[in-house]
This record gives structure tokens, C-alpha cells and sequence, in this order.
């Protein structure tokens, strides 16, 4: 009988008993240690926001192991920091192949489906919207217990139309499904679904529930971040400065102080605030990929173009570019200066 085929542990993938890497042969188990390492480097990248060089290093990975699904779901968020659907959905679709129990691989599926949606016509938004709730109902099925994929599929059927699988019975059954567990996550979804129908009393009162169900700074921090978006979609600068202030009190490392930045330019409030909070983040140590660094840099760029630095504002742009070759934004807002 022929040997089984040699699998790395965690990612299923399959390999030949030998690799040939140039004029080197490298036994299996060696490849799946270079291989952890490789995605693991890649990922480091990735959060840093280098992603040319992440997905450099996943591509050749990929060479070696077409089936690493952790590699094909990480250069698929490497495309998706860059609003690249197309080839986000590609890579995705490969790690969902290669590895359909993982969670994950279909939350970012997801989520690379509903990037696509926003980029084409109402007709095609229309079928792309039911591959999103499918891949988010799947993620959630996969590991009823992660709240960020509870979070999307939430976010989804209080957004979504019923004809393609949204509906407020759906959002509730969820809601109180996930509220024992994660009552930020769940107050948070009863606020959106309050202020989709037009209650904005009990909208506002949701999200300061979800403040005050914050176990520790890292859950308070977004919850006032989400209660200052809420008071700047309904016009209210004030309330919105107010609320990213005890934000700020809790002395926020991460994503945080980019969406803190970004509501405070839609507001036109505190613009010396809002560039010194994206410093901040470019200069600390928990940057994420779901906060590109590149993304940062052009928008600190566009806050020195508006006061009159184009010095500094192209500093900025060609920072982006450093980091993100192709990203569009930053290469027409270098053109532009």
C-alpha cells in the first residue's frame, strides 16, 4: 500500500516526499516549519501594513504550497486593504477550498463578497449580497463563539433587504443568542437596529449600554468610538468630540485612534486632534490590517494638504506608496498635490 500522503498539521495541506527548492531538497516536515514561519512573517507584515512585502513573501509560499489556505486567506486580506476585490475574492474562495471549516476563511469571504457589492451595479450588488450572508452564516455556524463574524452577520441582516436574507427577526434571534456572552457586541447590534428604524432614543441609549458593558479599556475604547460615529451621522459634532474625548481617556492604542481621526474630519471638529491621533497610531505597536498603516498615512496626508503642508502631505503619499505600490488613493493624491 502507498504511504499516506504527508499533511502539516493545522492546514491539511498535502506534499510531494520531496521539494525541491532550487538545487536544495528539503524533507516535508522541514517545508512545514519554513511554511508556519512564512505566514507568520507574512502576517507580521501584513498588520504593519507592508503589504507588498507580505504578499511577496505569501506568493512564495504559495509556490511551494498551493494548498496553504492560511496563506491564500492572508493575501486575500492583503488585497482587501487595497480595495482590491477581485483578487481578494480569489484568494479567498482557495483558502475556503482548501481548508471549508475555518471560520475565518469565510468571514473574510464574506466580507471580500461585500467589498465587491459596493463596487458594482445595483443588479449585480443584488446576488453578490446572498454570498455574503451565506459565507457570514457559515463563519458563524463554524464558531458560534467568535463575535466578530456575529458581528458582521448582525450588522447584515439589520442592512440588508429580507428578499436577500436580511430581517430584523433574524437580527434579534442573534442578538439575544450572543448577548450573554458578548453584551458590548449585542448592545452595539441593538443600537444599529434601533436607529434603523428611526428610534434614535433608544439607538443612543444602546450604544452607551454597550460602554458601561465594557469589561476593560480595550471593549470601552470602540464602544465610545461607535456612540461619536452615531452622534456624526445625525449631525451632531459636539456630541461626537465629546464622546472620541472619553474615548481618548482611555488611553487607546490601536484602530481606535484612526476612527477617532476619521469622524473628527467628517465633523470638521479639532483637525490638529485629528492629525496628532493618526501619529500616534503610525508610530505605535497594535496596528491591524483591519487599519491599513498605508491607508493612515494618506489620510494624515490629506489633513497637511488641507492646511496648506504639501511638503508634508507628500511625505505622507509617498510613505503610502512605500508600503502599498498600487494603491490607487495614494498614487492620484500624490498626482494631485
Amino acid at each position: 500500500m502507498a504511504p499516506a500522503p504527508y499533511r502539516c498539521s493545522g492546514n491539511g495541506s498535502h506534499f510531494q516526499s520531496i521539494l525541491r527548492v532550487g538545487l536544495l531538497f528539503i524533507t516535508p516536515a522541514i517545508a512545514c516549519r519554513a511554511s508556519i514561519a512564512d505566514t507568520g512573517q507574512a502576517n507580521a507584515a501584513l498588520q504593519r501594513g507592508h503589504v507588498d512585502d507580505a504578499a511577496t513573501m505569501l506568493r512564495a509560499t504559495l509556490v511551494a504550497q498551493p494548498h496553504d489556505a492560511l496563506a491564500h486567506q492572508l493575501l486575500c486580506r492583503v488585497f482587501y486593504t487595497q480595495d482590491m476585490a477581485d483578487q481578494a475574492i480569489h484568494e479567498c474562495e482557495q483558502a475556503v477550498a482548501d481548508a471549508p471549516q475555518n471560520s475565518e476563511n469565510h468571514l473574510w469571504l464574506g466580507r471580500a463578497y461585500g467589498l465587491k457589492a459596493g463596487q458594482v451595479s445595483p443588479f449585480s450588488a443584488f446576488g453578490m449580497a446572498k454570498k455574503v450572508r451565506g459565507e457570514f452564516e457559515q463563519a458563524v455556524q463554524l464558531d458560534p463563539n467568535a463575535p466578530r463574524a456575529a458581528s458582521d452577520l448582525g450588522q447584515f441582516y439589520i442592512n440588508a433587504p429580507g428578499i436577500v436574507g436580511g430581517g430584523t427577526d433574524k437580527a434579534l434571534a442573534l442578538i439575544q443568542r450572543i448577548e450573554p456572552q458578548f453584551p458590548v457586541y449585542s448592545h452595539r447590534l441593538r443600537a444599529l437596529l434601533a436607529e434603523k428604524k428611526k428610534d434614535l432614543t433608544t439607538a443612543e441609549a444602546e450604544f452607551k449600554t454597550a460602554i458601561a458593558s465594557g469589561k476593560s479599556k480595550s471593549q470601552t475604547a470602540p464602544a465610545w468610538i461607535d456612540l461619536a460615529d452615531f452622534y456624526q451621522r445625525r449631525k451632531q459634532p459636539e456630541q461626537a468630540l465629546a464622546a472620541i474625548q472619553s474615548a481618548l481617556a482611555t488611553n487607546p492604542k490601536g484602530p481606535e485612534l484612526v476612527d477617532a481621526a476619521s469622524i473628527l474630519t467628517q465633523a470638521h471638529q479639532a483637525p490638529e486632534l485629528a492629525e496628532r491621533l493618526l501619529r500616534e497610531y503610525l508610530a505605535s505597536t497594535s496596528q491591524t490590517d483591519e487599519s491599513p498603516v498605508f491607508k493612515a498615512h494618506v489620510q494624515l496626508g490629506d489633513l497637511l494638504k488641507i492646511r496648506g503642508d504639501k511638503v508634508g502631505a507628500r511625505t505622507e503619499y509617498e510613505a503610502a506608496l512605500a508600503l502599498a505600490a498600487s494603491y490607487t488613493p495614494a498614487r492620484k493624491a500624490l498626482q494631485g498635490l
